[in-house]
């Protein structure tokens, strides 16, 4: 290592849907974060790590910061707030338009008492022409003293190149936090939990709301197939029947997709079982969230 190398801690905020999986899975060139055009899709503090020539980033997904409604709401707010001041930058993700919403301006707000430098991310720009970009440039120059201004495509990862280079003008200089391999911390469990949720969300269209968790009761591996047992949590008797689909339709559609990406990640043969129980109210409950793993001390 040499003296040069930069390490340090990125994290990616935005309203739901502005494309912050789909950056970050583009940046790490493998799926980690997982993507739903649903928003509060990412609930927990997701850390993958790129490491190139220069540096390593750590990149720190905050759940989105907007207006808490519930348990679960204050919790996620909470979060996002105290990273962003744990943070080397702050990626703030925008898309190119020059109307700023409330929920952005909600976001400027909190920014203000941060001190850590914030870039804005401008996404999507392959969906509007280029002279498009600058006028929302110049709108969002006037709510915040950004660090720098990026503007990029999530998708096609268009001047991604140039937005990780900004990214390490920002980080301290030290060594690696974690050897070159590191992906994500995320353990197994957690990755194989968020990816059937994702399925799940994707497979039921509107009819659910986010009102799903999902448990990993046992996973074992015996020769070479890792066994996996599941629990879909609901949070109505109603729901229950429709994820579980007319003869078990949509539970079987549900496991398949799942299976297929759980054996991409984890490069074995996997055997999936899922069951759906239903726990009323559940985003409400402290004990119920601590259970599925959405603890405030961490």
């Amino acid at each position: 290592m040499t003296d040069n190398f930069k390490s340090g801690f990125a994290t990616l905020i935005g309203r739901p849907n502005v494309g912050k999986s789909t950056l970050m899975n583009y940046l790490i060139g493998q799926k980690i974060a997982i993507t739903s055009n649903k928003p509060q899709t990412t609930r927990n503090r997701i850390q993958t790590v790129l490491t190139t020539e220069e540096g390593q980033i750590i990149f720190v997904d905050t759940p989105g910061i907007h207006k808490a409604k519930n348990k679960l709401g204050e919790y996620m707010v909470n979060i996002a707030e105290r990273t962003l001041n744990e943070v080397d930058v702050v990626l703030w993700l925008v898309e190119p338009t020059t109307f700023i919403g409330a929920g952005e301006r909600h976001i400027a707000d909190q920014l203000q008492k941060v001190k850590t430098p914030v870039i804005l991310v401008i996404n999507k720009v392959d969906m509007v022409k280029k002279e498009e970009v600058l006028p929302a440039i110049a709108a969002y120059k006037d709510l915040y003293d950004f660090a720098e201004i990026v503007p990029v495509s999530a998708r096609s990862g268009e001047n991604t190149d140039e937005l990780l280079k900004v990214i390490m003008k920002y980080l301290p200089y030290g060594p690696q936090f974690y050897d070159e391999d590191t992906i994500t911390d995320q353990p197994e469990r957690q990755i194989v939990a968020e990816l059937i949720r994702e399925k799940a969300l994707h497979c039921l269209n509107e009819e659910i709301p986010h009102g799903i968790a999902v448990t990993i009761e046992s996973m074992k591996r015996n020769k070479k197939v890792m066994h996996i047992d599941a629990t879909i949590i609901c949070e109505r008797d109603s729901h229950k029947g429709i994820i579980i689909g007319k003869q078990g339709n949509m539970l079987k559609k549900i496991g398949s997709t799942a299976r297929y990406e759980i054996e991409k990640m984890l490069g074995c043969q996997v055997n999936l079982k899922l069951w759906v129980k239903v726990k009323k109210d559940w985003r409400d409950s402290e004990y119920l969230m601590k259970n599925f793993g959405y603890r405030e001390d961490e």
